[in-house]
């Protein structure tokens, strides 16, 4: 799949133009942070990599050499998942049916990333009375079950206590050590240095910055970096 390109990468909605001109390359193996205040475009830049919207103009490019759809080898978590009408085992489940599991297979599988993320115990209650946290571990669960190349977070955490963002980061982690490639948003400082190794930095649906997560906290190169990790930057 990876490397993944954007090429003059635009989105224009009316007369705003909220992604302006990206041009990017993201390799495999890092954890990639697209960091950046609120309004910056980061969101927007997520659906555009993982297809949900299509570029104004540029292009983006993966880089496979498998046959098929790329989107059958990617998927996205985001902010409020959208939990279907059934049990925590049947959200993971769905998925893997889709993609030609058996059904013996599939709880198997389901049970496997449940107990992972901790939701064993819950695999029979309705998804959609689990506590916020637990939502969103059944999303990444759900994700998870289906064995990405890569997976898109946006802003994984954002409406999350302390507590429940930590379980989520701890998950985050044990993804990419199974090897799959994370790319995820945020506006939290403390969350890009835990679990970034590079940084694209959006503002004004610009890329100021691609650089190793050291680096950019070191030296920022731009003044918006710099504003940014010192907190003078206005949401957008």
């Amino acid at each position: 799949m990876l490397p993944l390109e954007f090429r003059d990468l635009s989105y224009v909605v009316g007369d705003t133009r909220i992604i302006a001109g990206i041009s990017a390359r993201i390799e495999a193996g890092p954890r990639t942070v697209i960091l950046g205040p609120n309004g910056a475009g980061k969101s927007v830049l997520m659906r555009l990599c993982h297809g949900l919207l299509a570029p104004t103009n540029g292009s983006i490019v993966w880089h496979s050499a498998r046959n098929g759809d790329v989107r059958r080898h990617q998927a996205m978590v985001f902010q409020r998942p959208v939990m279907l009408r059934r049990s925590a085992l049947g959200n993971v489940m769905y998925g893997l049916t889709l993609a030609g599991k058996s059904r013996n297979e599939a709880s198997l599988r389901a049970m496997d990333v449940l107990e992972v993320v901790g939701l064993a115990q819950h695999a029979a209650r309705p998804a959609r009375v689990l506590s916020g946290g637990e939502q969103q571990r059944l999303a990444l669960a759900r994700a998870w079950a289906l064995g990405p190349d890569v997976l898109f977070l946006d802003e994984p955490t954002a409406n999350l206590d302390p507590s429940a963002a930590q379980d989520i980061e701890h998950i985050i982690n044990a993804i990419h050590a199974s090897g799959t490639k994370i790319i995820m948003s945020t506006h939290n400082l403390g969350q890009a240095r835990r679990l970034g190794d590079e940084i694209l930095f959006l503002s004004n649906g610009r890329l100021m910055e691609h650089t190793p997560i050291d680096r950019f906290f070191r030296e920022p190169a731009s003044a918006e970096a710099a504003a940014f990790i010192k907190g003078e930057l206005p949401w957008q």
